[in-house]
């Protein structure tokens, strides 16, 4: 089934932190959900990449559900992926450290350790069960966005010292951003 065109408001409002949507567990995308999930994965697709971002999970803009996009490589050649009801089924026992970032969070980042590769299954558009397996970046924002959906943030895997810095400066920026 080919997207629908993208508009200018074809975008979705994103959440910030630390509003208490993005601390809710989604919940599993189901047969009756179809039609709604596929007109809306192509808006959460337009926002990804107009924010601009790599990812971005259902639950980041006010959907309780089991849904993510995300593209790890927009610039060069865009290869959108879309999870429905993603899991992991396997993870290395190696780990990975590599810079974070969040649309919900914006303008923060850092350094998150996370398993170097992960395997997922999930479900396409269409509802055909598919896996997955990455690293490096892929992997990192297939945990991230997978996080999303049980209500953790990036934020959740620092210290804690490091995690209220984090937060405290989020907050000043947005309500200087509110104020200009």
């Amino acid at each position: 089934m080919p997207a629908p065109a993208m508009t200018e408001n074809s975008t979705l409002p994103i959440l910030f932190a630390p509003d208490k949507r993005l601390r809710l567990t989604a919940r599993p995308i189901g047969d009756a959900d179809g039609d709604m999930v596929r007109a809306l994965a192509p808006k959460m697709l337009a926002t990804m990449y107009a924010a601009p971002g790599i990812g971005l999970a259902a639950p980041q803009i006010g959907e309780g559900l089991r849904l993510i996009v995300l593209d790890i490589q927009p610039e060069e050649k865009p290869e959108p992926l879309v999870l429905v009801n993603p899991e992991i089924i396997a993870e290395s026992a190696e780990a990975a450290t590599r810079e974070e970032g969040c649309l919900s969070l914006p303008g923060q980042y850092a350094d998150v350790t996370r398993p170097a590769r992960v395997k997922l299954r999930y479900l396409d558009l269409m509802g055909t069960k598919r896996e997955i397996e990455g690293d490096g970046l892929l992997s990192a924002c297939l945990q991230h966005e997978i996080d999303h959906l049980d209500g953790v943030l990036f934020v959740d895997h620092l210290s804690a010292l490091k995690r209220n810095m984090i937060l405290r400066k989020l907050a000043k920026d947005l309500k200087s951003q509110q104020r200009g």
